[in-house]
């Protein structure tokens, strides 16, 4: 394992750079890299002088320390240069295009990368880390974190300078409020980031430390249990790793074995998961064996027992028995002479591989404590990244290796914050009505305008990751129909073009409802009837209450005859007859409908349930509309049936001499519900347009990944209604395809 070394003293820096640091500094790097370094350190130093950040660090002691670990981590010398220049734009005009002439373009670039995540903050209460939220608010900034910047070496010099925070703090104990705040972020955020980018020195150092910040009684205890010092543990690890080295050269086995002892807070970690006491901890100190071949994990495990005495229950065969991730190793924990507990795991190198970068890696087992479902393009990604920092050392042209850095983009998803510094995920592309819809459908509607890092903009400007993005709204509003139009790009989200949607339907829906209760109210004036209860007029016309009165009578299905009918109501015995056969049908004999006993009647399918052939059907004479037909299980048509059976006829669907039916077309709606996808209503209209079928109307609802689709088309009859509804099924994703 890399050595870090510790932050310097301020008596050291105050004196000066030191000979010994500066050969830490300067370490693996050419002539001209150390005459490079020694002018960024001039600079540094002639720049920060005495100054302190607000937490009371002075910033050049912060910035050696910074370099002092990229340089333990043996990164190239444009990172060790960055690191010293980290806050150089604070202090210096024109930072970026100073630095780009003395010290290169790149060196520029990861100082500005690095200064653009300076105000990146966890916005979570004290107690959030343990919530879904506080935990779903981490793992999005860790994504924003990463996504932030087009070298992944930024990422690398953002750890540096959150562990370097954290060894001030140790040393400086009075600033208890920021270093907790601090050592919560840096365990929420900052240990696991490391933990996936392979950074194993700086993941423990920043979880221990934060953990001995955050529960300073628990880390106490468990150091006490430990009985030793860490530097003992190791020294344990070195005489078991060469014990076991030797016995593996005997038999002729080429293998690795190393191992580093279980930190305080992985220790407290296992206890609290598995609710066990420590002595039932075996791991405290750990062993990896990586050998060549499967047969040889079987002897290596043989050797192991026959040094030491095995654990009862403590061995797992995961090599035969695989975990759910495909996770493949041997486990098991013995016990050495002098009674102290040792976890060896043995593993092939390809299955080294899967568990460290595949789809068990590691990082997610360990902070998700199950096997959760991977985002696996995310973690295609994290795992290029991983083979990259594994391949450092190997590399001999460090240009060669940033390039390949540079070219592992992460994904497609940009991360923006609110004024308060909530993290904000959007697809890329995404305006601020996006966002704006994001935060809370309300804010949309109200919004008016919108300021990204302090500037106003136009509500259809393309944001990108790291924009702080604040909503001009009004106290009320409402969207516009601009919105909806895709030439003009205000928005990008299907979220946010739902709401937009949904907003403008309901408030159709309340014009017209308003306008047919104002019709209502003028008819019951006009007929003196002001008293009348609305909703026993509704139920004799057939509707469930006064709403749907009043829609109906706004879409003109019910107008001012019915209404005085109903008002005015008719003698039961009254006969129908003579004004029914005054109303001759328009469509003649194409309307497909016989009515028993009678020719070429008015009719009219019912709207509520669309009858179509072979459906079962009857008739309801109206008044003023002829007959209206329905299928016999509508429950209007038994509403209406139950009131007035005496308006009750018999109709069946008509045929011609030939005996074949009508070819008439008959309004149906169907019902699509399906997971939602990219294309899916491209693929159901490709449907719809091969079997010829007209739609009249369509619409589409999303929510939570799910879609429900209603279209209203134009059948000839049942077979073919079939026939679609089979097809539809068959479309990717479709869950359910159905008669509305």
């Amino acid at each position: 394992m890399v050595s870090v070394v510790h932050s310097l003293p301020q008596a050291g820096i105050q004196s000066g750079i030191d000979p010994g640091t500066f050969s830490l500094l300067a370490e693996g790097l050419p002539a001209a890299g150390k005459g490079q370094l020694e002018r960024a350190l001039d600079l540094a130093t002639n720049l920060y002088g005495d100054t302190v950040f607000s937490t009371g660090e002075p910033v050049l002691q912060h910035v050696l320390g910074m370099a002092l670990i990229t340089a333990s981590l043996n990164l190239d010398l444009d990172t060790r240069l960055a690191a010293l220049l980290f806050a150089a734009p604070d202090s210096l005009e024109n930072a970026r295009e100073r630095i780009a002439k003395d010290f290169g373009v790149s060196v520029a670039q990861l100082v500005d990368g690095l200064h653009r995540l300076k105000g990146l903050r966890l916005m979570t209460s004290q107690k959030a880390g343990a919530t879904a939220e506080g935990k779903a608010q981490a793992e999005t900034l860790r994504k924003m974190l990463l996504a932030m910047v087009e070298d992944v070496r930024v990422v690398l010099l953002r750890l540096a300078s959150r562990t370097q925070s954290l060894r001030y703090y140790t040393d400086h104990p009075e600033s208890s409020v920021q270093r907790e705040e601090t050592a919560r972020e840096s365990l929420e955020i900052y240990a696991p980031l490391a933990n996936r980018l392979g950074v194993w020195q700086l993941k423990w150092e920043l979880e221990d430390i934060s953990f001995r910040f955050l529960e300073p009684q628990t880390y106490k205890h468990i150091a006490k249990m430990l009985d030793e010092k860490r530097g003992e543990r190791e020294q344990f690890i070195a005489a078991a790793t060469a014990r076991l080295k030797s016995e593996l050269a005997a038999v002729g086995i080429q293998g690795e074995v190393y191992g580093r002892p279980k930190h305080i807070y992985s220790i407290w970690n296992k206890m609290r998961g598995k609710n066990i006491g420590f002595d039932e901890v075996f791991d405290v100190r750990a062993l990896r064996v990586l050998v060549e071949e499967v047969k040889d994990c079987y002897t290596v495990l043989g050797i192991v027992h026959h040094l030491w005495q095995p654990v009862p229950k403590e061995f797992d065969d995961y090599i035969s028995h695989p975990k759910g991730n495909y996770y493949r190793s041997l486990h098991t924990a013995v016990v050495v002479e002098d009674g102290r507990a040792l976890e060896v795991q043995i593993r092939t190198r390809e299955m080294h591989s899967h568990a460290e970068l595949g789809v068990a890696a590691h990082w997610r087992y360990k902070e998700t404590g199950s096997q959760a479902r991977a985002d696996s393009a995310y973690d295609d990604k994290i795992a290029w990244l991983r083979q990259l920092l594994s391949w450092r050392d190997e590399i001999t042209d460090s240009a060669d290796w940033v390039q390949q850095f540079k070219r592992a983009a992460l994904d497609d998803t940009i991360y923006v914050l609110t004024p308060q510094g909530k993290v904000i995920d959007l697809t890329c592309g995404a305006t601020p009505l996006d966002f704006a819809y994001r935060v809370h459908t309300d804010l949309g509607h109200r919004c008016r305008g919108a300021r990204v890092d302090g500037h106003l903009v136009s509500l259809n400007t393309p944001l990108a990751t790291g924009q702080r993005v604040e909503i001009i709204s009004a106290k009320q509003g409402s969207p516009s129909r601009d919105w909806l139009n895709p030439s003009l790009g205000y928005i990008k989200t299907s979220r946010a073009r739902l709401k937009v949607k949904q907003w403008f339907t309901a408030h159709d829906e309340a014009e017209t409802l308003a306008q047919g209760r104002a019709f209502v109210m003028r008819e019951l004036q006009r007929e003196g009837q002001t008293q009348v209860n609305i909703d026993e007029l509704a139920q004799k016309l057939g509707f469930k209450n006064s709403d749907e009165l009043y829609l109906a009578v706004g879409q003109n299905k019910i107008g001012h005859r019915q209404l005085q009918t109903a008002l005015h109501g008719e003698a039961e015995t009254q006969p129908l007859e003579p004004e029914i056969q005054t109303h001759r049908s328009k469509s003649g004999d194409k309307s497909g409908i016989l009515i028993v006993g009678v020719e070429k009647l008015l009719t009219q399918l019912g709207r509520c349930c669309k009858p179509a052939p072979p459906d079962a059907i009857s008739g309801f004479v109206t008044r003023g509309k002829g007959v209206s037909i329905h299928r016999v299980d509508c429950s209007n048509f038994r509403n209406m049936a139950t009131r007035k059976p005496e308006r009750v006829i018999g109709v069946e669907w008509g045929t011609s001499k030939e005996g074949a039916q009508h070819e008439s077309h008959y309004p149906v709606d169907i019902v699509v519900e399906a997971t939602d996808r990219q294309g899916l209503l491209r693929d159901i209209s490709e449907v719809l347009s091969r079997e010829r079928i007209n739609v009249t109307a369509v619409k589409t609802q999303s929510k939570a990944g799910e879609a429900r689709m209603a279209f209203t088309i134009e059948i000839t009859g049942l077979p073919q209604l079939a026939r679609l509804l089979k097809l539809i099924r068959e479309i990717s994703g479709v869950v359910s395809a159905q008669r509305g």
